[in-house]
Formats: C-alpha cells, structure tokens, sequence
C-alpha cells in the first residue's frame, strides 16, 4: 500500500502545456503515473503529450474519473485553481508554486476546510510513491520501494535522505515534501496520522526545519496517540546560533527566537527518536530492527 497516491490514481496536471509542466508531465508519464488528461482554459478540444486537454477540473473529471490534480500554475493563479479542484471534489491536488500571497494562502485554506480535497504545497517537490505515482517534481533515480515512510518540510534535505534510505537497501513506502512556505495544506500532522494507518509502512522519517511551529504542534499531537508507528525525526538549523533570524517568515514571526533545541526537546518528550545529524537517520532506522 501507499497513502495518498498509488498506481491506480487517475490524475490531471492542470496548466499541463507550460514548458515546466510538460517536461515534469512527460517524466511522471515515463515512470508509470496514471495521468489522463490535462486543464488550461479555452485550450479543450486539444491534446499535449498525447493527453486529452480540458477547459475546466469539473470537465476533466467527469470525462476522466481522476481522484488527483497536480498543478503547475503560477502563485497568482493558485487560488482559483485550488478552487476548481475543490468544487470538482478532488480528493487531492499537489501545488509546485513558490512564494504564493498569504492573502491567498488564508482564503484556499478556508476553501479547503470542511472540502474532500487535500492540498500537499504550496512549494514543494510533491509526492512520490516508489514504481507507482509521481506527482511533482522528484527526481526518480533516487526512489526505491520500500517500507519507510518520508515527509519533510526541507525540499533539499528530502532528497538527501531518501537517497540515503535507498542507498541502505531499505527504500520507502511514500514521500511527501509539505511545502517550504509559511503557510501550507497538509501538515505532519496528517502525513504521519495516514502512514499509521498503511499497513507496509513501518517507520517515519520526520525531517523539520527552524522556521514555524509545525513540529511541536505535530510533537503534541504524536504524544496523545495510542497506536502509532516509530519516527525519526531531523530538524535543520542545527548550526544555527541561538536567537539568529535566518529570514524564513515563521522565523521573522517568532523573532528567531524558537531554536532548533526547543523543537528537538517537544520532539524526543512526545516518544520520536530524535537525531542530530543527517547522516545519522539511516541508522537509527537500522536500529528500530
């Protein structure tokens, strides 16, 4: 099993004839994703990488059945697309832009409230699961199929780490990259609560980063579970000095003043393994055996 995605997941690109989207497309399609079609209004009636294209989410879904949408739109554009994939109730939509407004931000999380759509982004690689589903921008030659389930707030540092799992042979279940702007859909508190639920995930790496409060909201939320599955969780910053604002905007909020110790400290009281370098994840994994 997977969370989220699989090889049976139908999926859309919306803005699927933009030089990014096509080059990120093609590879998805190349690595075995299930994508059927595309949306760019006024373009329907045509095709792109030989996919249907639509005018609208709702046209595509009724004429393709997809479940996911993965978007390649420019962050003034995201609102009303995000838009589109709720009142088209996609169960889940994967956003790649950078620095989207935070007036926008509030209005699709308001959107997606109470919705069936789950937004993985803004900014963020994606979501892979290894020999099923790419939705994003993961480079393939990393991943390999495994029981390991990784979520992460660092897009470098995903990557670092997956290789790292998949160099020790151990490989992983689904990788998901939350996004790296202050404000995002899901959180780790939904990765982690759907990978206890997935019965060929065995353990969780939990890569954190400085800036925001995710990580003692999720640390909080971990401690209070009865049934869960081990985590190793990194925070980057490490090398950060104490009251040093490094310019992320949760960092700006907080005056650089919640370090990376106060986020190891909720981590290790809530019953995750914490580790302090990197290199160390692969293993403490190893250890869990």
């Amino acid at each position: 099993m997977s969370i989220f995605v699989n090889k049976n997941t139908a999926v859309i690109c919306q803005g699927i004839t933009g030089t990014q989207a096509s080059f990120h497309v093609k590879n998805s399609l190349e690595y075995g994703t299930k994508i059927v079609g595309g949306v760019v209004p006024n373009k329907g009636g045509s095709l792109h990488l030989g996919l249907p294209v639509f005018s609208t989410v709702k046209e595509a879904v009724m004429q393709t059945k997809a479940t996911a949408s993965v978007l390649y739109v420019p962050a003034a554009q995201l609102k009303s697309a995000v838009r589109e994939a709720v009142e088209a109730e996609l169960d889940l939509a994967v956003s790649i832009a950078a620095n989207v407004p935070l007036r926008d931000m509030l209005e699709i999380k308001s959107m997606l409230k109470g919705s069936k759509t789950k937004l993985i982004g803004p900014n963020t690689p994606g979501i892979i699961t290894p020999q099923e589903a790419r939705l994003g921008i993961f480079p393939v030659d990393i991943h390999r199929k495994g029981h390991i389930g990784v979520v992460s707030r660092s897009s470098t540092l995903t990557y670092e780490t997956v290789l790292a799992i998949s160099l020790a042979g151990m490989g992983q279940s689904t990788v998901i990259g939350l996004g790296d702007d202050m404000m995002i859909g899901v959180d780790f508190i939904d990765v982690i609560d759907a990978f206890n639920h997935d019965d060929e995930t065995r353990a969780i790496v939990m890569i954190g980063q400085l800036s925001g409060s995710f990580e003692e909201t999720a640390a909080d939320w971990y401690k209070h579970q009865r049934h869960k599955k081990p985590v190793i969780a990194f925070i980057a910053g490490n090398a950060i000095p104490f009251g040093h604002n490094i310019g992320y905007a949760g960092d700006v909020l907080t005056n650089g003043y919640i370090s990376v110790q106060d986020k190891k400290d909720a981590l290790s009281a809530a019953g995750m393994i914490v580790v302090d370098h990197i290199n160390e994840i692969t293993q403490a994994l190893s250890d869990l055996k």
